[in-house]
């Protein structure tokens, strides 16, 4: 039989029967590679799976385990589900291995068997890493193979509870003909981890490389073929890595995790927020203003930072860091339009402190005011929090989670907090240690806040 070859995309995993400059799925250029197309078998099992109604299926309990890292297991849902395939992305050198091999220190050490599987590393490297955070567990395997059949076998021979396999994209099987990382390989490896999870019960961690527009790489369908997806981010000249879940059938995908790269491995932040507003200025600074953020359950106050100064060009400059670039524009039509600031020719700079990336419509106001601040060079009054969305006609609007934001604030101390004009319960608003101001459009919270 005459081998069938086609064409796959290795940003998107489109297919084509013939070879394209140009990837008509993801639109990249050059990215179609030549690989063998996989023999379809078209007959059928004689022993097929028989069909049962939800009432004859016996109840199973989640019986999670927990991987010993809170900040881990709350990303989790909780813990780690037996038989779950969880994909962890993240660009080089963020610490997907380092945060991984923890893990399987921690599961070792709470008596549970690990395989830890590379394709990345010899075992004498991964030995220094775990000699380097402390790991040393007889219960913990270390296997360095980029065959995945091989990597098979030696995980139905020792039955581990967890497994972890860095990096998907290094792996690969020997009866495709593609180079490991190839479309075809990625999913075919990705196929056998999670049928050998769902048929053993073991719980299979994949690291997964990025690309450089922060996608995972590979085909898309590698990440509905698993259960959860989380990203690990951060930026190289901070110290602090967000653990973040963008998928989880077992629970929340709106949880971060927040650590700490130190010399001893990661660590974990149990109060991001003083972090977050490490060295912030009392009060007396023009041009910052502390916001309350909600990520999952978890409440962050993040100082937002303005610069507001005249144009040297024609054009004035608008520049974002951890922001909305369009979203920053707009509040500085709104302001210009509906407070009757002269922002046309002015330079715009604005930053959300120690690199935190915020994206949610409850910001808005804290951008305002501190462009506004800026602009006027007045500073805030002093201990302030703002959390609004802002509309096109000036208008504050209501924000989710207005409860969580004023108790998070009283608690790290504030004393003034300016909110939309919605309901909050009576227990809230009679909170002593700070007052609530309501506003129902942008110019009263700068006649609150200035």
């Amino acid at each position: 039989m005459v081998a069938k070859f086609r064409y796959s995309c290795q940003s998107c995993g489109y297919i084509s029967s013939r070879w394209l400059g140009r990837c008509p799925g993801c639109g990249e250029w050059n990215t179609l590679v030549e690989e063998q197309a996989a023999i379809v078998s078209h007959k059928i099992k004689k022993q097929a799976s028989r069909a049962m109604t939800l009432a004859e299926i016996p109840p199973a309990g989640e019986e999670r385990f927990s991987s010993g890292i809170a900040e881990f297991d709350r990303v989790l849902g909780g813990g780690i589900v037996p038989g779950s395939l969880i994909l962890l992305g993240g660009d080089p050198g963020i610490g997907k291995s380092t945060l991984l091999l923890q893990v399987t220190g921690k599961v070792g050490y709470a008596g549970k068997k690990v395989l830890y599987a590379t394709g990345e590393e010899s075992a004498h490297q991964v030995k220094m890493r775990a000699s380097r955070l402390g790991l040393s567990r007889e219960s913990v395997y270390l296997l360095a193979e980029t065959d995945i059949d091989v990597i098979d076998v030696n995980i139905r021979d020792i039955r581990p509870d967890l497994v972890v396999l860095d990096s998907i994209q290094a792996v690969y099987k020997a009866d495709l003909p593609s180079a490991p990382g190839g479309v075809g390989q990625v999913r075919e490896c990705a196929a056998q981890m999670m049928r050998l999870a769902k048929t053993s019960g073991t719980s299979v961690f994949l690291v997964g490389h990025v690309t450089k527009e922060g996608m995972l790489a590979g085909p898309r369908v590698l990440e509905h073929m698993v259960d959860t997806v989380v990203y690990f981010e951060g930026d190289t000249h901070y110290s602090y890595r967000i653990l973040r879940g963008v998928k989880n059938r077992f629970g929340s995908t709106s949880e971060i995790g927040i650590f700490r790269m130190e010399g001893a491995g990661l660590a974990e932040v149990h109060n991001p927020s003083q972090l977050f507003l490490m060295n912030h200025p009392d009060g007396n600074v023009a041009g910052s203003v502390v916001i309350p953020n909600v990520e999952g359950s978890r409440t962050l106050l993040v100082e937002i930072q303005a610069l507001v100064s005249p144009t040297g060009f024609g054009t004035p400059r608008r520049m974002t860091a951890g922001l909305d670039y369009n979203r920053v524009v707009l509040i500085l039509a709104v302001l210009e339009k509906r407070v009757g600031l002269n922002l046309s020719g002015q330079d715009a700079y604005v930053n959300a402190v120690g690199g935190a990336k915020l994206y949610e419509p409850a910001v808005d106001l804290g951008v305002a005011l501190a462009l506004a601040s800026s602009f006027r060079d007045i500073p805030v009054r002093e201990g302030l929090v703002a959390m609004g969305e802002i509309g096109l006609t000036g208008e504050i609007r209501p924000v989710s989670y207005l409860e969580k934001r004023i108790v998070e604030a009283a608690r790290l101390g504030f004393k003034n907090c300016i909110v939309p004009d919605q309901k909050i319960p009576e227990e809230i608003s009679a909170l002593q240690s700070i007052n609530i101001f309501k506003a129902n459009t942008l110019a009263e919270a700068l006649e609150i806040a200035l």
